[in-house]
């Protein structure tokens, strides 16, 4: 995974993990790296892989079970809420370039119809 600058690490790893979940990469219940794992996997120093999982935790994208590891949240309304929110995000930055860009919310719909 190569890393964008303007955005810390920690998020673009939550977030490559937020789009394993909503594609099924990651089931609801499957077990996560570990944090040493994790940081060898992404290319990211041990207490950055750890941070990532305090993040997730408090949105309730995982949880971790003391002495067997971190699992992915098995709440199906977390679920919903991740994907929504993910799919909101993609919205709001699509919208906002293709306005930077001079196009119309007719000329936007246009072009979004014809690629879909």
């Amino acid at each position: 995974m190569e890393f964008e600058n303007n955005i810390p690490i920690y998020i673009q790893v939550i977030n490559q993990i937020k789009k394993d979940i909503i594609t099924g990469k990651l089931p609801m219940g499957a077990k996560l790296p570990s944090t040493r794992e994790l940081a060898v996997l992404y290319h990211i120093n041990p207490n950055t892989a750890g941070r990532v999982y305090k993040e997730m935790e408090l949105q309730n994208m995982c949880y971790t079970k003391r002495g067997l590891g971190t699992f992915v949240t098995e709440d199906a309304a977390v679920f919903k809420a991740l994907r929504e929110s993910m799919a909101q995000e993609f919205i709001s930055n699509f919208v906002k370039e293709m306005q930077d860009l001079g196009y119309s919310k007719e000329e936007l719909l246009a072009e979004v119809s014809a690629k879909f």
